[in-house]
């Protein structure tokens, strides 16, 4: 199991951009598959982004798509998520998601979960 850290939440007008960062313990990194999540207050938490491995696979929410990029530095153990054109609606606090298997973590059962970091996003 890898300890997952994320960093870079804050707050940021609609229509800017923001950088999520996910760092990861472990020396198993290079592995795992990866993927962000969200939960806004009072809703579930949602499926955002994922990485395959090896960074050649990316799956994205129909929300994001077009607005947010995944992406992965398996030598800094650290997965990205650059946040572009944002929305009020993306307000929320974003976890980074870890697992060996690439369906865990696009079904939102993964292994490992980060503590969280707040987006807000004013209008």
């Amino acid at each position: 199991q890898v300890q997952l850290v994320e960093f870079g939440g804050g707050l940021v007008q609609a229509g800017g951009s923001l950088r999520l960062s996910c760092a990861a313990s472990g020396r198993t990194f290079s592995t795992y598959a990866m993927g962000w999540f969200r939960q806004a207050p009072g809703k579930e938490r949602d499926f955002v982004a994922a990485i395959s491995w090896n960074g050649v696979t990316t799956y994205y929410a129909d929300s994001v798509k077009g607005r947010f990029t995944i992406s992965r530095d398996n030598k800094k153990n650290t997965v990205y998520l650059q946040m572009n054109s944002l929305k009020p609606e993306d307000t929320a606090v974003y976890y980074c998601a870890a697992d060996s298997a690439r369906d865990a973590v696009v079904a939102g059962t993964p292994e490992s979960w980060g503590q969280g970091t707040q987006v807000t996003v004013s209008s």
